[in-house]
């Protein structure tokens, strides 16, 4: 019985979450390129009427873990649509008011 215990034990990951990193970052596109031997996702931030966005986070993985990160999407997505029902899609990109995120000033 010891034996099993030791062995979960060494089978469980822990994993820590900084307080910075809880706080998560708002995105609202992703870009993806790729190699032979990895994928690079950038999740950028960007706002209306300002022409420079911001990578907010990149992360770099290899193509077995790409593939494993769209089926684990894939189901949560489904999951999701099950108890809330169908995300809508729109063929347009999102339009923002004129004034989101504050008024505009010229000097």
């Amino acid at each position: 019985m010891a034996d099993q215990n030791e062995q979960a034990n060494q089978n469980q990951l822990n994993i820590e979450l900084s307080e910075e990193i809880a706080e998560g970052q708002y995105v609202n596109l992703a870009m993806i390129a790729h190699s032979n031997s990895e994928f690079v996702i950038d999740f950028i931030k960007m706002m209306p009427g300002v022409p420079k966005a911001k990578v907010k986070s990149r992360i770099v993985i290899t193509p077995e873990h790409a593939k494993r990160l769209l089926l684990a999407l894939k189901d949560n997505i489904d999951k999701f649509e099950n108890h809330f029902g169908p995300i809508k899609q729109s063929e347009e990109p999102p339009k923002f008011p004129m004034n989101f995120g504050g008024t505009v000033g010229e000097a």
